[in-house]
């Protein structure tokens, strides 16, 4: 009998591993390495494709390098000491109180032991190398900035140091010092919690071990070194001191020199000493002596640094302040014009006349000729409603000024480019393929003489329409890039096809439009997105799947993005400033966007230091969206170094090296040696739209409110500063009135220039307003290639006497509402639903005194609102002009003939009064032939002539009302024949008031 044989037990497998946990893993690194190159990647392909790949590898090596470099130094600093601490913690730890206590501490801190030693000094070396990386243009220009040929007025040394080589040397050593105080409190933490260092115990017993003892010191005599290069470098720092308390300058005063100075050497020399102590407490293990050293040196950094400045101060400085910082405040006034541009400011004293002659502006016939009568800050809602077309294009709120030659004679011209507007499309038309690859650019732009007006107060373009037709003659329209263009468009297709791209509006087409294909196989616009991985990147980039998948982006596609001018020009020019207005030119064919650039620093000796945010500001930075001031640091040098442009169809930049003495700049130029074209490639055409900019401008503005006085006895007393005035055309708060361009000719000067001008008022809460200067500068560059105009920058200074009467801007604006006439006009063209808006006040130094001319505009305040020009406000010295054209009013102020004619004379009757044939009031001329045949009865006291009056002041006011509300309804309706014979009924029915209010008051 046979039994069956027991099984065999089988072998335990080993338990397989699992492949989830890695494939998760390896997803995951996946994923994120392919979000990292949709934003780095196609960072590097927008700059390549613009040609500006080396700016990009410049910056970011850079950063890297700094990162690793403040990395590896904080790390390894904060992670040796703790290592070493933890290394040589004693064996055995001493059995006392205090080391019990700091058992339960070490146990429970021993599981996490490697990693805080692994962790902590990484977290560190993150924070270290991220703040290093910020600090790549202060090593960039350490490295190669130069020599600039002047010299500090105290140390004799060139201001190249101060400009390139202390920044870099503060940043070294801060970051050092922060580098080995942390390691310090972490070696001292370390020692402490493992018993290398102990604070109780017997008094014999040692409060350190030995390697302790070493570690510390050193630690302790590494930051008393960078203590005294601290202390040292402070002596050249503190010429760039802003002072304190009630002075009015910058820089070192006779306490800094005299006191500060030496106590900052005698406290650099102390660190050393005692660093040395330290050093010999490593070797003798003797406390007391480094003790001894950090205690006298807190004493002498009070009594020394702080008590001893403060005697020279009050004692010394303060009974004879201004005798004892003359020769300081000289040196500010001298470094601030240097810095500032402002040493070779053309002064000239005006005895600016009050009285208006006849014929006074015989000799300012250019300048009377050029006034610009059009506020680019009002007219864009009539260039919309009249130039828009379509819905979605729009205007900015404001435009520019510029000046174009046309039939031979330059004109000053307010012009604003027609772009896409993709919120003017309604929700039906919203959808990704017409956002991004139909609507894709906008078209053309439109141009308005800038001293006149066309029919019934509407802007007289010369340039305009779709397609643009006027006098600018042929240029490329398509406006890709600009202010306000989409995010991003989807651009291109195959070759020989029509496209898909919304050009521009035709009825004769049949469709409503002429459709367009960008040029991509010949024109470079954006970046290809001509393979699947591209087109990822981008997809995820900005967040739109259809990149992917739309059968319109095919390999002739090219994706436009970060179209905005000035955040292209900030790209690929890191290290500039950019002024706050771009404008457009029509250049060599083609629109170009201009931008100026900045270079600043804070670092010039005893220069006087500005907030480019506060200085830049004004009435029209506060209200506009596309104008903004410069970013809010602080600057004590500036100049205007970079011409750049941006071509609106396949967005281009160009750089031009500007200011060739500037010393910044040359050291960017050593950086990025290929990004910037020398100013020899400026054409002539781009030259003559080329302007001194805006807001460097209003930083000297700013700075001459003060430093015009030159003296330092009259600087130190300060009663002779000045302000500039606020914008009487804003109510709603107190900004300072914006600079203006226009072509006006200053006393003195041969021939008209264009220009930009700016006032100045008396400082102080109480003071009057009245005009104290008058500031303009040359902003006309020529038009020959390469080469600018001599007079170009060329800033000039009319200062008018201590006991001015001339009025300021906002006593003029003041003495325009209070005249009787213009108020009684203005409130009947205020009447119903109209609203009256009062333009740019201007001021021009014409006729031996002062001009004011203002532009009135009405519109509706409600419905279809855009101003037109119907009148113009004139004064000079007490005398007010008010009348339909500028030519009108300036021969009222100026008896009856002003000696010139202004840009819009021959205008009136274009929104005037017609003839009518209404009896006057005055005696005829000659006897009637018969007489009458009943005499005139006598009138008796209060007869009807006073009723007569009041009757037709009443009826010409309800004529006033009845012709507004029906202009308004003409706007309304489109109707402009209608509009206009609303306001021929208007004028008519303002000047039988007038003259019935005239019957009343007699």
């Amino acid at each position: 009998m046979t039994s069956a044989s027991p099984p065999r037990p089988r072998p335990v497998a080993g338990r397989r591993r699992g492949v989830l946990v890695p494939t998760l893993v390896t997803l995951g690194v996946i994923v994120v390495a392919v979000l990292v190159l949709a934003q780095v990647w196609t960072e590097v392909m927008w700059f390549d494709q613009l040609g500006f790949v080396e700016v990009l590898r410049t910056e970011w090596a850079t950063r890297g390098l700094l990162f690793v470099a403040g990395f590896a130094l904080m790390a390894g600093a904060v992670g040796f000491s703790l290592s070493f601490a933890y290394r040589s913690r004693p064996v055995y730890a001493p059995t006392t109180q205090e080391q019990a206590s700091l058992d339960q501490y070490r146990e429970a801190i021993e599981p996490l032991r490697r990693l805080v030693l692994i962790v902590g000094p990484v977290v560190l070396g993150l924070f270290a190398g991220g703040a290093a990386s910020q600090q790549w243009t202060t090593v960039q220009l350490w490295i190669h900035g130069g020599q600039v040929g002047e010299v500090d007025p105290e140390y004799g040394m060139d201001l190249g140091f101060f400009l390139f080589t202390l920044p870099g040397l503060r940043f070294v050593v801060s970051f050092l010092m922060a580098v080995t105080v942390l390691s310090a409190i972490t070696a001292v933490a370390t020692h402490y919690l493992y018993g290398g260092v102990r604070i109780g115990g017997g008094s014999g017993t040692p409060r350190t071990t030995r390697a302790a003892r070493v570690h510390l010191s050193v630690l302790g005599a590494a930051v008393l070194v960078l203590m005294a290069a601290n202390y040292w470098l402070d002596r050249y720092s503190i010429l760039t001191k802003q002072q304190s308390g009630d002075n009015r300058w910058q820089g070192a005063g006779f306490t800094d020199i005299n006191a500060v100075v030496p106590s900052r050497a005698i406290l650099a020399v102390a660190a050393l000493v005692v660093a040395g102590a330290f050093v010999a407490t490593a070797i003798t293990g003797n406390w007391r002596l480094p003790a001894i050293g950090v205690g006298l040196m807190v004493v002498a950094a009070i009594v020394v640094g702080g008590v001893y400045p403060a005697i020279v101060q009050r004692f010394q400085v303060q009974p004879n302040q201004q005798d004892a910082e003359s020769d300081y405040i000289q040196r500010n006034i001298d470094a601030t014009l240097a810095a500032y541009d402002l040493e070779d400011v053309q002064v000239e004293e005006y005895d600016a006349s009050v009285t208006a002659e006849p014929g006074a502006l015989r000799e300012d016939a250019e300048t009377t000729a050029s006034i610009r009568l059009l506020d680019p800050t009002i007219v864009s809602p009539s260039f919309k409603q009249l130039q828009q077309i379509r819905g979605f294009y729009d205007f900015p709120e404001s435009l520019s000024v510029d000046r174009y030659e046309i039939d031979g004679e330059s004109r000053d011209t307010v012009i604003a480019v027609r772009e896409l507007d993709l919120a003017g499309l309604n929700d039906a038309q919203r959808n990704w393929t017409n956002d991004t690859t139909v609507y894709t650019h906008g078209f053309g732009v439109v141009a308005a003489y800038g001293n006149t007006r066309g029919a019934r107060g509407a802007p007289e373009f010369w340039e305009g329409g779709i397609p643009s037709t006027g006098e600018m003659g042929d240029y490329e329209p398509r406006i890709y890039f600009g202010q306000s263009s989409p995010e991003y468009s989807i651009v291109g297709g195959p070759e020989g096809t029509d496209g898909w791209e919304f050009d521009y509006p035709d009825d004769e087409t049949g469709t409503g439009s002429v459709p367009y294909r960008f040029p991509t196989q010949d024109v470079s616009a954006g970046p290809e997105i001509d393979d699947p991985f591209s087109k990822l990147l981008y997809a995820l980039k900005f967040g739109d799947e259809q990149i992917l998948f739309s059968d319109r982006v095919t390999p002739d596609s090219q994706i436009l993005y970060d179209r905005d001018p000035r955040e292209r020009v900030a790209k690929i020019a890191p290290y500039l400033d950019l002024d706050g207005r771009v404008y457009p030119a029509v250049v060599d064919g083609r629109v170009k966007w201009v931008i100026d650039g900045y270079t600043t620093s804070d670092q010039y000796p005893y220069a006087a230091l500005r907030s480019l945010e506060e200085a830049t500001t004004d009435s029209l930075t506060e209200t506009s969206a596309t104008v903004q001031t410069l970013l809010p640091k602080q600057v004590n040098y500036i100049r205007n170094s970079v011409k750049a442009t941006v071509d609106a169809y396949d967005g281009s930049v160009d750089l031009y090296a500007w200011d060739t003495q500037d010393p910044v700049l040359a050291a960017w130029q050593e950086v990025f040696p290929t990004s910037l074209q020398p100013m020899s490639e400026i054409s002539g055409e781009l030259m003559s739209h080329l302007r001194y900019p805006e807001d460097l401008f209003k930083v000297q503005r700013n700075l001459l409110n003060q430093y015009h006085v030159t003296d330092a006895a009259q600087f130190f007393s300060g009663n002779d500063f000045w302000a500039n005035p606020y914008d009487p055309t804003v109510t709603s708060t107190e900004v300072p009135q914006p600079p203006y361009y226009l072509t006006l000719q200053m006393p003195g000067a041969d021939e008209a220039r264009f220009s930009l001008m700016s006032t100045f008022i008396p400082s102080g809460a109480n003071a009057r307003n009245v005009l104290t200067g008058y500031l303009a500068v040359d902003a006309e560059a020529g038009d020959t290639p390469g080469q600018v105009s001599e007079s170009y920058g060329t800033l000039r200074l009319l200062e008018l006497s201590r006991d001015s009467t001339v009025p300021g801007p906002g006593q003029a604006a003041s003495n325009f509402t209070a005249d009787p006439t213009v108020s009684n006009e203005l409130n009947i063209l205020a009447r119903g639903d109209s609203l009256v808006r009062r333009g740019n006040l201007l001021t021009l130094p014409v006729g031996g005194g002062l001009l004011y001319v203002q532009p009135v505009y009405v519109q509706a305040s409600s419905g279809t609102t855009y101003p037109l020009l119907q009148r113009v406000l004139v004064s000079f010295g007490d005398e007010i002009g008010f009348a339909e054209t500028l030519d009108g009013a300036l021969d009222q102020v100026f008896g009856g003939d002003s000696g010139a004619e202004a840009g819009d004379a021959g205008t009136e009757g274009e929104s005037g009064t017609p003839p009518t044939e209404e009896p006057t009031d005055g005696a005829t001329a000659e006897p009637t032939a018969e007489p009458t045949a009943e005499p005139t009865a006598e009138p008796s006291p209060g007869s009807g002539v006073v009723t007569d009056a009041r009757t037709a002041l009443d009826e010409a006011l309800a004529d006033a009302q009845q012709a507004i509300e029906d202009g308004q309804a003409a706007l309304a309706d489109g109707d402009f024949a209608a509009y206009g014979e609303a306001q021929d009924r208007l004028d008519a029915a303002i000047a039988e008031a007038l003259a019935a209010e005239g019957r009343l008051d007699d």
